[in-house]
């Protein structure tokens, strides 16, 4: 039976920058993404049922016959993945007003049949948690690195650490993949686990304490001080103070600076001493940019620091101001904080900003793209292009220079 995850359209705008480009079930919570804890606890790939443009990259899979359709927000663990698999033909699984799971008899009207709802449903035995909101991402990082933690290391052996002179606390709570290199650091998970994904390394003089998820193929660099609670993606590179943050993958941060209470995208370098804000000067709770709304939201949590999107970088010295947001490939530079909102393909700083065209967005995601030996092909161009296009309202100053721009002359 085929197995769908669907974007929900109540939740997909609220976890814009990061659903411009991924499904939301892409989207990396824990040590997993959401589609990859689904394949585990169903034991059996995952498709994608996401925005038409995504699709060549998120491919949906057959199309028609019995399908398992299941709202990619929802973060599953071991009961709710046997109540999904329990549903009964024709059956849907609800959370009060939001739809979990259904079973259908026929997954070629899917769409249709999510919008228009199930006549037999059935409530899940205890509340679900679904991603609904970009703060949420780091809010239950904790959480599900212990889950995804339990799920990933049952019944399996650890690689030994293997150096004299790493320091480690609670080693029952340490799980280590093939091929990890540590050299010389302190691992602490007394307050909670600590995952080092395969390939993955732990330089010199790092601090580490759990939970933590380092996945494949990334670093951790000399120095580092990782405060727990953290993700860092595969193939990305991490130094400097960091607490309660998630790398989705492929990103550095490779210097000293604080990252607090933050996620970063894809394809993301933080220059040498950035610094992010998580904390205002009068505790009052944090208002982000929501692109769904068009406005700023109050997200009800007192610590709240960097929504960063795909492909966007800033310079050395950058100041971000608590609960800022930026869209995806946004070039950031120069002395002061920023505006708290950056829309997509910004090029510049406090200064003012203008338009980071195409080409060298392309230019740019060729270079760093082919550092991890990977292709800006003509999806992944195709799939910035829509972005661009889809956040041009975003970025005003565009509108103003058309506004003051000479009317053509008459032919």
């Amino acid at each position: 039976m085929t197995v769908l995850l669907f974007d929900d359209p109540a939740i997909r705008p609220k976890l814009l920058p990061f659903t411009f480009t991924r499904p939301v079930a892409a989207l990396r919570c824990g040590i997993l993404t959401v589609a990859e804890k689904w394949e585990h606890r169903l034991a059996q790939p995952v498709h994608y049922l996401t925005e038409q443009y995504l699709q060549a990259k998120y491919p949906a899979g057959p199309v028609g016959g019995p399908a398992l359709v299941i709202n990619g927000a929802v973060c599953p663990d071991e009961l709710l993945a046997k109540q999904v698999q329990a549903l009964q033909p024709g059956e849907a699984l609800m959370d009060g007003d939001l739809l979990v799971a259904a079973h259908l008899t026929d997954a070629a009207n899917v769409a249709e049949l999510i919008q228009d709802g199930f006549a037999n449903t059935r409530e899940v035995a205890e509340p679900v948690l679904a991603l609904r909101e970009v703060w949420h991402l780091f809010l239950h990082n904790g959480a599900e690195i212990r889950r995804d933690f339990a799920l990933l290391t049952h019944g399996r052996q650890s690689q030994p650490i293997g150096d004299a002179h790493t320091i480690v606390y609670a080693p029952e709570n340490i799980f280590i993949e093939e091929g990890v290199k540590i050299r010389a650091a302190i691992l602490n998970a007394e307050d909670g686990p600590i995952y080092l994904g395969k390939n993955s390394q732990v330089h010199e003089g790092a601090i580490i304490k759990g939970p933590l998820a380092l996945c494949e193929g990334s670093h951790i660099n000399v120095g580092a001080k990782m405060r727990g609670d953290n993700t860092v993606g595969p193939f990305s590179k991490v130094g400097g103070e960091v607490g309660n943050s998630i790398l989705l993958g492929y990103s550095n941060k490779g210097h000293d600076g604080y990252l607090g209470n933050s996620v970063i995208g894809e394809w993301c370098n933080l220059g040498a001493d950035t610094n992010t804000s998580n904390l205002k000067n009068n505790y009052a709770p944090v208002k982000i940019w929501s692109h769904s709304a068009g406005r700023f939201v109050n997200t009800g949590q007192q610590f709240c620091g960097l929504m960063m999107g795909d492909h966007s970088k800033c310079g050395i010295n950058t100041m971000f101001n608590t609960g800022t947001v930026v869209g995806v490939g946004a070039n950031i530079f120069g002395a002061g904080f920023p505006r708290t909102f950056i829309p997509s393909f910004s090029w510049g700083g406090s200064a003012g900003f203008e338009t980071f065209k195409m080409p060298k967005v392309a230019e740019v995601a060729e270079r760093v793209m082919a550092r991890r030996h990977l292709e800006y092909d003509a999806t992944e161009q195709a799939l910035m292009q829509h972005v661009f296009d889809q956040t041009a309202k975003d970025r005003i100053w565009e509108k103003a220079v058309s506004k003051d721009a000479p009317a053509p002359a008459a032919e």
